[in-house]
C-alpha cells in the first residue's frame, strides 16, 4: 500500500512538474505575443484589409488584442506543451506504443497548423467574400474587431482540430484497433455526422457549414486510402515473414 501511494505521489508530483512548465512556456508566449500584437492585428485583419474595422467600448480593443496574444502565446509554445505532455505519458507506454505515441504527436501537429492555415487563408477570405456579396445598397458592411476576432477564431480553431481526423483514422488503422473496410461501412454515418458537427462548431451560416463538410469528408476518404495502403503492406510483410 506504501508503494501505491508512493507511486501516485511521484506521479502526481511529476504531473505538477510538467503543468508548471507549461503554464511558464504559455506566458512567456503570451507576453513575447502582445509585444507584437500590432503585427498580429493586422496579420489577422489581412482578409478584410479593405474594409474598416470598429470597437464599441473603450476596453474592446484592449481585451480584443490580449485574446490574441493568449492565443498566438498558445500556439507557439504548442511544441513545448506537447512534449511534456509527452515525457509524462512516456515510460507508461511500451516499445511499439511509444513509436506510433511519436508518429501521432508529429502528425497531429502537422494536421493542425494544415487546418489553421486552410481557415485562415482560404474559409475566412472567401465567407467574408460571401457575406459582403450579399448586402444591399441601403445596409453598408460594417464590422466589429471583436465580434471579427471571434467568427475568424472560432473557424481558426475548429479548423485546426478537425483536420486531425486523418491523424486519428491512421494511427487506429496502424494500431490495427479498426479496418478500411469499417470506416468505408460507416461512411454514410460519418457523413451525417459531420453535417451535425459543422452545424454546431461552425458560426451559424450554410457556407462556413458547407466549407467545412467539404473539407472534412475529402480528408476522410484520403485518409481510408491511407488505412487501405497500411493494411496493404501489413499483409506483405506477414506474408514475407511467413
Amino acid at each position: 500500500m506504501d508503494t501505491t501511494k508512493a507511486s501516485i505521489v511521484e506521479h502526481l508530483g511529476e504531473l505538477r512538474k510538467r503543468i508548471i512548465i507549461i503554464a511558464i512556456a504559455v506566458l512567456a508566449g503570451t507576453m513575447a505575443s502582445y509585444f507584437f500584437v500590432e503585427e498580429l492585428v493586422d496579420l489577422l485583419a489581412a482578409p478584410v484589409a479593405h474594409l474598416e474595422l470598429i470597437y464599441l467600448s473603450p476596453p474592446d480593443l484592449f481585451l480584443a488584442q490580449l485574446k490574441i496574444a493568449v492565443i498566438t502565446g498558445v500556439m507557439i509554445t504548442a511544441p513545448i506543451t506537447l512534449l511534456q505532455l509527452w515525457l509524462f505519458v512516456k515510460p507508461g507506454l511500451k516499445k511499439n506504443e511509444q513509436k506510433y505515441g511519436l508518429f501521432a504527436l508529429f502528425m497531429g501537429s502537422v494536421f493542425f497548423f494544415l487546418g489553421v492555415s486552410f481557415a485562415f487563408f482560404i474559409i475566412i477570405p472567401m465567407s467574408i467574400t460571401f457575406f459582403l456579396g450579399i448586402g444591399s445598397g441601403q445596409v453598408q458592411p460594417m464590422f466589429s474587431f471583436a465580434n471579427y476576432l471571434s467568427y475568424s477564431g472560432s473557424l481558426i480553431l475548429t479548423f485546426g482540430i478537425v483536420f486531425q481526423l486523418p491523424m486519428v483514422i491512421i494511427l487506429l488503422s496502424q494500431l490495427n484497433l479498426v479496418g478500411s473496410k469499417t470506416f468505408r461501412k460507416y461512411r454514410k454515418f460519418f457523413i451525417l455526422g459531420v453535417a451535425l458537427l459543422s452545424a454546431i462548431l461552425t458560426p451559424p451560416d450554410i457556407i462556413s457549414q458547407l466549407l467545412m463538410a467539404g473539407p472534412l469528408i475529402v480528408l476522410y476518404e484520403f485518409s481510408v486510402v491511407i488505412a487501405m495502403i497500411i493494411e496493404r503492406k501489413r499483409r506483405k510483410r506477414k506474408a514475407a515473414e511467413k
